[in-house]
C-alpha cells in the first residue's frame, strides 16, 4: 500500500512534489497501513515533461553507466547524494522509498563503453542492442544479453547503488510484457545479494498466467494488466483478469491490478490533461472492492495534497482495507447477466466466529435487481450478523439480512459485506 507519482505527474515528478505526497501521507494514511512512496519513470532526464518521453534525451549517470537522479527536479541529489537524501527523508517519516527503472543498460552508458562497477568488463560487453523496450519513443536503454560475462555484475552493481540510497522497493519496467525471464532472474538475484529487504514489482502486464511459478521466485508483485486508467472500459476488464488470477495470490507474491487513479491526477500525466478521476463515486467505490477482496496491491496514484474529502474517505476505510490486508481465497462466486459476486475468507482471532466477504457488482449498463442467497454463493444458510463495509454499520434489512442478498444495483454500482456465520 503505498503512493506512486506516475498518474498524477508522469515522468516529471520533482523533489517538492514527492515530500508534499510524503507528508500528506505520513499525516493521513499511515495508520491504515498506506506506507511506500513510489518515484515513477524517468527520475534521471533533466528535461522530462508530461505526455510522453524524449527519445534519446539527455540523461543523468555515474562514471558506471548508473542512472542517478536529475539534480535540477532532486536538488538533494547533488554531490553524489543520489536518492539517499531523499529515502531518508521518507524514512523519517515512518515510511518506505521506492524507485522505478526500465530493464537493461543505459544506451549512453554502451556508447561511451563505461565500465561496470566491480568488474572487468564495460557496457559494451553486455548489450543487447536488438532485445530493447518497443514502447513510442522509450530509447533510454538497451537490453542486456544475460549469456554475456559481465551481465550479472552490472545488475548487482545497480542493486548496490539502490541498497546504498535505501532503497525499498523497486518497479522494474519492461520486464514482464513480453517476459524477459533472464533479466528478472538476474535483477531478483542481484537485490537480494544486496541484504537488504526490496520489494521487486514487475511491469507492465498482462504477465504470463503460465509463468506463474517464475514470477513467485522472483519478484513479489506482478502485472496483470497494461496500465490502467480512469475509464469504466479499464475497470470492466480488471473482472476478467482478476478472475483468471483468483487463485495465485499468496503472501510474498501477489497479482497487481495496478495503480488506484483516484482523486486529483494527471497534473503533468502520460495520459490526458489535468482532472478529477473520470470514474463516477459508484464506478470509484467498485474499483477499490474489487480490487480489495483480490487482495490486489493498492498503490495510489492521485496527488494526495489536492484530492478530496471522497477520495480520502476511499482510503482510510478501515473494514475495506482489512479485507485486502488480511482476508484469504478470494474468488469468484457467481457471475449471470451482469452481476457478479466474489466470495473471501475472514481471518478469525479468539473466540472470533467465522466471517466471510461478500461483493456484490453490478457491471451492466442498467439497473439490477439482485436476490441472493447466502448458501447459493457458499455460505452459510443463515448469518448471524451481516455488515456493510463501506457504510461501516450493521446491513440495512433493505438490501441483505441473514438468509442474503435483495436489492436493487444501479449500473456500476457495488455492495460491500461481512457475513458472520
Amino acid at each position: 500500500m503505498g503512493w506512486n507519482s506516475w498518474d498524477s505527474f508522469g515522468p516529471s515528478v520533482r523533489e517538492d512534489e514527492v515530500k508534499a505526497n510524503t507528508n500528506v501521507l505520513a499525516a493521513k494514511l499511515a495508520k491504515f497501513g498506506w506506507q511506500y512512496i513510489v518515484v515513477d519513470i524517468e527520475w534521471y532526464q533533466p528535461d522530462a515533461h508530461a505526455h510522453g518521453y524524449i527519445p534519446r534525451g539527455r540523461v543523468t549517470m555515474d562514471q558506471f553507466g548508473r542512472f542517478i537522479p536529475s539534480y535540477n527536479r532532486f536538488p538533494s541529489a547533488v554531490n553524489d547524494g543520489g536518492f539517499k537524501p531523499l529515502a531518508d527523508y521518507v524514512h523519517s517519516k515512518g515510511l518506505k522509498f521506492g524507485i522505478h527503472i526500465m530493464r537493461g543498460i543505459p544506451r549512453e552508458a554502451v556508447d561511451k563503453n563505461l565500465p561496470i562497477q566491480g568488474s572487468k568488463y564495460h557496457a559494451a560487453d553486455i548489450a543487447d542492442k536488438v532485445n530493447v523496450c518497443k514502447w513510442p519513443q522509450m530509447e533510454d536503454t538497451y537490453g542486456i544479453d544475460m549469456s554475456k560475462p559481465g551481465s550479472q555484475d552490472y545488475y548487482d552493481s545497480i542493486a548496490r547503488l539502490y541498497a546504498s540510497w535505501g532503497v525499498d522497493f523497486v518497479k522494474a519496467d519492461d520486464m514482464s510484457r513480453p517476459f524477459r525471464g533472464p533479466e528478472i532472474r538476474a535483477l531478483s538475484v542481484a537485490l537480494k545479494k544486496t541484504g537488504r529487504p526490496i520489494i521487486l514489482s514487475l511491469s507492465p502486464g498482462p504477465s504470463p498466467i503460465y509463468k506463474y511459478r517464475e514470477l513467485k521466485t522472483d519478484a513479489q508483485m506482478w502485472r496483470i494488466s497494461n496500465d490502467f486508467w480512469d475509464r469504466w472500459a479499464d475497470v470492466k476488464e480488471q473482472f476478467d483478469r482478476a478472475h483468471l488470477w483468483e487463485n495465485d495470490s499468496s503472501p510474498g507474491g501477489w497479482p497487481d491490478a495496478d495503480m488506484l487513479p483516484l482523486g486529483h491526477i494527471s497534473i503533468r500525466g502520460e495520459r490526458g490533461n489535468d482532472r478529477s478521476s473520470l470514474l463516477s463515486h459508484d464506478e470509484q467505490i467498485t474499483l477499490m472492492t474489487l480490487w480489495s477482496i483480490f487482495r490486489s496491491p493498492l498503490m495510489f496514484g492521485g496527488d494526495l495534497p489536492t484530492s478530496d474529502d471522497f477520495t480520502f474517505g476511499l482510503l482510510t476505510n478501515a473494514d475495506v482495507i482489512a479485507v485486502n490486508q488480511t482476508s484469504t481465497h478470494g474468488h469468484e462466486v457467481y457471475r449471470k447477466d451482469g452481476v457478479i459476486s466474489w466470495t473471501a475468507e475472514g481471518s478469525m482471532s479468539g473466540s472470533e466466529s467465522p466471517a466471510r466477504y461478500v461483493a456484490v457488482f453490478n457491471i451492466a449498463d442498467t439497473t439490477k435487481s439482485v436476490q441472493l442467497s447466502w448458501q447459493s454463493l457458499g455460505l452459510v444458510a443463515q448469518a448471524s450478523s451481516v455488515r456493510n463495509l463501506w457504510k461501516q454499520r450493521d446491513a440495512a434489512g433493505d438490501e441483505a439480512d441473514r438468509s442474503g442478498i435483495h436489492l436493487s444495483l444501479a449500473p456500476h454500482a457495488s455492495m460491500f459485506y461481512k457475513v458472520t456465520q
